[in-house]
């Protein structure tokens, strides 16, 4: 059970003053985020020109070796980052400075594919579910037993139908004898909700500009490092007297 941050995501360069875009950025904003708890680190890697780059994930997962020595990374492979099936293969096998694990949409077509490639240059597999339909695929799929974790993630309509979605991917999980660690994150007006629903099931969470740019009170946050602080005192204060 873990708070992983979530650091820049898809979001424009001037979503918040303190989104960390460059490499310099994304390896000095891990690094206070690790200070603060954060146990494991989710980001998009950008160009030069503050576009999301699966070219640019060698820079800077190197760069967070150095600054975040021992800590997990992560990066996204969205179908949406390179704009095509051939180009997102072509990057992805062309990195040498791996990441740790990558997250992979099981509603993107080539998802199989690309949890294949994954394994052949021996990423980790942290699979996307954000439907019923995306688990009953995932659930469909021999690569499913080389996930390592599945990524539960509501992004859509209000809190009651995004915990109905979560307890549908759950049965289909239960039924297909999918045993995973689970994350669970929400996006802008649910990300606390979902938040706390990890912290009371157990499973862990993320936290960061990607998926909200505000404090459970309803304040803009600073920064990741502060999302990462609320995070990390909510799971270690939850249920205390």
């Amino acid at each position: 059970m873990i708070v992983q941050a979530c650091l820049n995501g898809a979001r424009p360069n001037d979503f918040h003053p303190a989104l960390p875009v460059s490499v310099h950025e994304i390896a000095a904003d891990g690094a206070r985020c690790v200070a603060q708890g954060a146990a494991e680190l989710h980001v998009h890697p950008r160009d030069g020109d503050g576009r999301e780059s699966l070219a640019a994930v060698d820079e800077v997962v190197r760069a967070l070796r150095k600054t975040c020595p021992g800590t997990l990374v992560g990066v996204s492979t969205g179908a949406w980052i390179e704009g095509s099936i051939p180009e997102t293969r072509k990057r992805i096998a062309a990195w040498r400075a791996l990441p740790d694990y990558a997250s992979v949409n099981l509603a993107e077509e080539d998802a199989p594919t690309v949890m294949a490639l994954l394994e052949r240059i021996d990423v980790g597999i942290e699979a996307g579910l954000a439907t019923v339909a995306d688990a009953e695929r995932f659930a469909s799929l021999p690569q499913r037993t080389r996930a390592f974790r599945i990524l539960l993630e509501i992004e859509h309509g209000t809190l009651s139908e995004g915990d109905a979605t979560v307890d549908g991917i759950c049965r289909v999980l239960d039924r297909a004898g999918v045993s995973r660690p689970l994350l669970l994150h929400g996006f802008d007006e649910t990300v606390w909700h979902f938040v706390e629903r990890a912290r009371r099931e157990r499973w862990s969470t993320r936290i960061g500009l990607e998926d909200g740019a505000h404090l459970r009170n309803g304040d803009l946050a600073a920064d990741n490092s502060a999302l990462v602080t609320e995070a990390i005192a909510l799971y270690r204060d939850y249920g205390s007297p």
